[in-house]
């Protein structure tokens, strides 16, 4: 049995989806996969650890970043900078882990024009309605920053076209199981069993039959 290499999974969702949520639940459930883990310029939030959530840096290091071409994708989102190693993509997939990177529409398109091969999931929440809801209960933004978020993500719901699979999070747990799914059957596609069981497949169909 050889090393296959990993899937990269892009999973994309309008702020208060449960993206977040989702992504940590799915990453206590199944050991073999990862999360980038980005680099951005915004501040950091109380609790939040360099290296873990974010690698946080200046404007003027991460721009120095995207010269040198470092970055697989990089972009600018209410006002700051984030953007994805291209060197830790490539190690982490060599290692035979899929990697989940966690970007809005526009990373997924650069990403996929220079990773064609990566699987891209966008997770949707049951309605406008809940998702006010749930950006309301959060207790975080008034109802003037609510209103814009919520026009920001009927705008970047419209790209889930775009996507090789959706995920509908109306229960968390049904939600979960979807994305498990999506992820076992990317393990079993012919291309990844094919690295993993070289040996086997050449001993099955050898011409030589195995005698009784």
């Amino acid at each position: 049995m050889t090393q296959a290499t990993g899937t990269l999974y892009i999973i994309s969702a309008p702020s208060g989806a449960g993206k977040t949520s989702l992504v940590k639940a799915l990453l206590d459930q199944i050991e073999t996969v990862r999360v980038s883990v980005s680099h951005t310029t915004r501040s950091m939030r109380p609790g939040e650890i360099d290296g873990v959530n974010y690698h946080f840096t200046s404007r003027e290091t991460f721009l120095e970043l995207v010269g040198h071409g470092d970055f697989l994708e990089h972009a600018e989102v209410f006002g700051n900078l984030y953007g994805t190693s291209q060197s830790t993509v490539e190690k982490t997939l060599a290692e035979g882990h899929d990697l989940i990177l966690e970007i809005d529409w526009q990373g997924a398109e650069q990403v996929r024009r220079a990773l064609p091969q990566a699987r891209s999931i966008f997770i949707l929440p049951p309605s406008q309605k809940d998702l006010r809801e749930r950006l309301t209960n959060r207790g975080q933004d008034d109802s003037s920053v609510i209103d814009r978020r919520m026009a920001e993500a009927v705008s970047e719901m419209s790209h889930c076209v775009e996507y090789d699979f959706l995920v509908i999070n109306d229960c968390f747990q049904t939600a979960l199981e979807d994305l498990k799914a999506i992820l076992r059957a990317g393990r079993l596609s012919f291309a990844r069993q094919q690295d993993r069981h070289r040996t086997l497949l050449d001993a099955l169909l050898s011409e030589r039959v195995a005698s009784q």
